[in-house]
């Protein structure tokens, strides 16, 4: 009885790891077999070349950030503030997805065919935010620019190295998504003065 194969899956997953470490370059066929294990010889049984591998490895991280999330936030439901809440939960901010994302941004910057599909699937992303602020802000002017300036917030909030005054980025981000939104929030008590100098 001869060796258990190593899944397609599997080297797939390791070659994203390796983009997210240390980009496309990092990925390896001879370098991949050694973190699974095993001998590189299993590799052609799957792909025909490196490339190939590349190409499976963006249709993984494509389908995850699209579809897959697309169809989680149906099936867990909720208003159109809470599904973007969540979109932008499982792709950037998850610990697995967002450094894949962010290693194709910087691929993308030199590869054509990866810039056309980041633009998909940036697209696909915009799309969603699109049909969810349109549910309660009718002016589409307004919609497309909130739309970029959460987009753009999610993306430059991993760029960013500026301190908050002693606030921390989660909490500066939700309350950026709070006004994005158009979530009010009850107005701070003027310093020094509590509820009861207010009402008294």
């Amino acid at each position: 009885m001869g060796a258990t194969r190593t899944p397609r899956e599997r080297w797939i997953e390791e070659g994203l790891q390796a983009l997210s470490d240390g980009g496309p370059d990092a990925v390896r066929i001879e370098a991949l077999a050694k973190r699974l294990g095993v001998t590189k010889g299993g590799f052609y049984g799957y792909f025909a070349d490196r490339e190939a591998l590349l190409e499976a490895m963006l249709d993984t991280w494509e389908r995850e950030s699209t579809d897959d999330v697309l169809q989680r936030i149906e099936e867990e439901g909720g208003d159109p503030k809470t599904k973007i809440r969540r979109a932008g939960a499982l792709t950037l901010s998850d610990d697995r997805l967002l450094p894949i994302d962010l290693a194709v941004r910087d691929w993308a910057r030199r590869d054509a065919a990866v810039a056309e599909r980041l633009r998909r699937v940036d697209n696909q992303r915009m799309a969603l935010l699109r049909d969810m602020i349109g549910t309660f802000c009718s002016d589409s002017d307004e919609v497309e620019a909130r739309s970029l300036l959460a987009f753009c917030a999610a993306i430059g909030a991993h760029f960013l190295a500026a301190d908050h005054g002693g606030r921390t980025r989660a909490q500066v981000l939700t309350r950026a998504a709070d006004l994005l939104l158009d979530i009010a929030h009850p107005e701070p008590a003027p310093h020094g003065r509590g509820a009861a100098d207010r009402h008294g």
